[in-house]
């Protein structure tokens, strides 16, 4: 592909996202207020209190890829009902807030999207009332529950969608649910991993896939595309691009998570390597470092105590022993692989849709740096 191809399908991307993200962030602002509304009314003030813990999650919601992913899988496959898929969209990222609750529990996140995650903000909740027991546990077990509600409440409205087909509805919440499983498991190999004596490239593989390239590539594009009616030929030819998208995706999330910044990856730059994350950047390091910086990266992995010189020297590893260069390298070769699985891959999708998908992909190797 030239620079010039490149280029327009990273503006066509870039335009459309805005727009998509536009429609999606309004839609999520309606619904809350309803929710707000009438979880308050039905439920009480206890209820609200941890909904509005759910809702702070969900409306600070970053790019808005999943969402996006969703109307350009239906948009691609003929579909029109711009109402509908939104709301679907919606029901994909309210996922998407659930997902993260508990993952910065399993993380001990203190910080997300530039606000505290919702355990610490239920604790914070907790002492400032001077409530009995302990903050900590009263915060994670809140959180819990409003992330509980939300997938379900999630659930429920993709099973409930207006103007979409009986058996289109059931076809999508399976793929939903089916999906969670495999991600529920991706996540447990990704907490065992960083447990484990050792972790190989192969364990980190199978992670980025189960954990990342099925829930934020592959469900989203097969949920909208199904929603279009698009049969089981065009979702399974849209499977190897979500695949090696999402797993760049993951790299590239890794990449920015030790060497960006809060702001862009959504939490602290240091927690990766506090929570002793086994990535392709640790494990490539832990191969190919000095004795020494080998010794130094083993025990900061997984030290909750770690500090910024400390966590400074460990950056300074995954440079030197070429680690970086070679997650940076390993997430090209899967975005070219994502592009080129779209060459001719299947005649019904139109060319907009295949035009964001080629943008999201280049947008996801300029995202390395």
């Amino acid at each position: 592909m030239n620079q010039r191809s490149v280029s327009s399908d990273m503006a066509i991307f870039a335009k459309r996202l805005k727009e998509y993200k536009r429609l999606i962030d309004d839609d999520i602002a309606t619904y809350a207020k309803a929710i707000e509304k009438t979880t308050l009314q039905y439920y009480g003030a206890n209820a609200r209190l941890a909904t509005d813990a759910y809702l702070q999650i969900l409306a600070r919601g970053g790019k808005r890829i999943r969402g996006a992913l969703v109307m350009t899988g239906y948009e691609m496959c003929g579909g029109t009902d711009t109402r509908m898929i939104v709301e679907a969209a919606r029901a994909i990222e309210m996922i998407h807030a659930y997902i993260l609750i508990v993952d910065d529990i399993q993380d001990r996140s203190m910080s997300r999207r530039g606000g505290p995650t919702a355990h610490v903000a239920l604790a914070d909740y907790h002492r400032q009332h001077q409530l009995a027991g302990e903050s900590a546990h009263f915060g994670i077990s809140m959180a819990l529950n409003s992330a509980i509600a939300g997938a379900h409440s999630a659930s429920m409205n993709l099973a409930n969608l207006n103007n979409v087909e009986e058996e289109l509805r059931i076809k999508v919440v399976s793929i939903v649910n089916r999906t969670m499983v495999v991600t529920a498991h991706g996540q447990s190999n990704d907490i065992m991993n960083e447990v484990a004596a050792e972790t190989s490239r192969e364990d980190v593989e199978r992670t980025m896939e189960w954990k990342t390239a099925h829930y934020t590539f592959l469900n989203p594009l097969c949920t909208g595309m199904v929603l279009a009616g698009a049969d089981c030929h065009a979702t399974d030819a849209i499977a190897e691009y979500a695949l090696q998208a999402g797993k760049a995706f993951q790299i590239t999330d890794d990449i920015l998570g030790t060497f960006g910044t809060e702001f862009e990856s959504g939490k602290s730059p240091l927690d990766d390597i506090r929570e002793g994350k086994r990535t392709i950047l640790t494990i490539y390091a832990l191969e190919h470092a000095e004795t020494s910086d080998k010794n130094f990266l083993i025990h900061m992995l997984g030290n909750a105590q770690l500090t910024p010189a400390e966590f400074a020297r460990c950056k300074d590893i995954l440079v030197s022993s070429g680690a970086l260069d070679y997650a940076k390298k390993q997430a090209t070769t899967r975005v070219q692989a994502a592009i080129k699985s779209l060459d001719g891959a299947y005649g019904g999708w139109n060319k907009d849709g295949v035009q964001f998908l080629r943008g999201l992909a280049e947008y996801l190797q300029e995202r390395q740096s």
